[in-house]
């Protein structure tokens, strides 16, 4: 399998099916292209164009297969992790209880459709300290207000039924789609319940993420259009 990603200080998308992969010890070839711009014309726009699918990443392909006399390609952070579910049914990527996985479905699609005001005021940026500019947001923006509120009660609500550590007990691909909103809660400052708080710190920890991280720091690459508040912009 061939992953496609961007930069890993922005690349929200990019980092929930690397982490997976990475967690399950899923081997992988790691294709980056560095976000340029989002101009049309730009080297990233028309590097992802090439393969033939929407110009945004992360982007799956897997050489084993072919359809339509091409390697099978997927886009979409939700399809890729149901393609790995798939390919790899001996890992638990998703809990073994049909309830309980019903439900981890539910929150993944939530993540993945909502939560715009955190989305959109807090991108993430690893390599940044915002916390002042985060206390600041919150004070002054009751919709992310509310979906901090929604995050602790859900993330209470089956942190207490699973028992932890993670959100249903062990990694799952639950915990790879909120990796990022971790990284946000971390970055921003943000403010959430104790436990909330306790499961940020066991993300945190988790090996693939802290090697996502490590390999975003070294990247020392300052993109002025991915920078909403120390460029100015915000």
């Amino acid at each position: 399998m061939k992953l496609i990603i961007g930069n890993k200080n922005y690349s929200s998308w990019s980092m929930r099916p690397w982490v997976l992969l990475r967690a399950f010890d899923i081997p992988f070839e790691e294709v980056s292209l560095r976000f340029d711009s989002f101009d049309p014309g730009s080297q990233f726009k028309q590097s992802l164009q090439r393969l033939g699918v929407i110009a945004k990443v992360p982007v799956l392909i897997d050489n084993a297969v072919t359809l339509g006399g091409k390697p099978l390609t997927i886009w979409d952070s939700v399809a890729i992790v149901e393609r790995i579910a798939e390919c790899f049914p001996k890992h638990a990527i998703w809990p073994a209880d049909s309830a309980e996985r019903a439900v981890a479905r539910s929150m993944v699609a939530e993540m993945h459709s909502g939560f715009g005001h955190l989305r959109r005021l807090c991108p993430m940026n690893i390599e940044a300290d915002l916390v002042g500019i985060g206390q600041d947001l919150y004070k002054k923006n009751s919709g992310l207000q509310d979906e901090l509120t929604r995050l602790d009660t859900l993330w209470s609500e089956w942190l207490n039924h699973s028992g932890g550590p993670m959100m249903f007990g062990p990694f799952s691909a639950v915990d790879a789609f909120f990796a990022p909103v971790v990284l946000r809660i971390k970055t921003y400052g943000l403010p959430v319940s104790p436990v909330s708080q306790d499961y940020v710190k066991r993300v945190l920890a988790l090996p693939s993420v802290q090697a996502w991280c490590n390999e975003a720091l070294a990247e020392n690459d300052f993109l002025d259009f991915q920078e909403l508040y120390r460029s100015g912009k915000g």
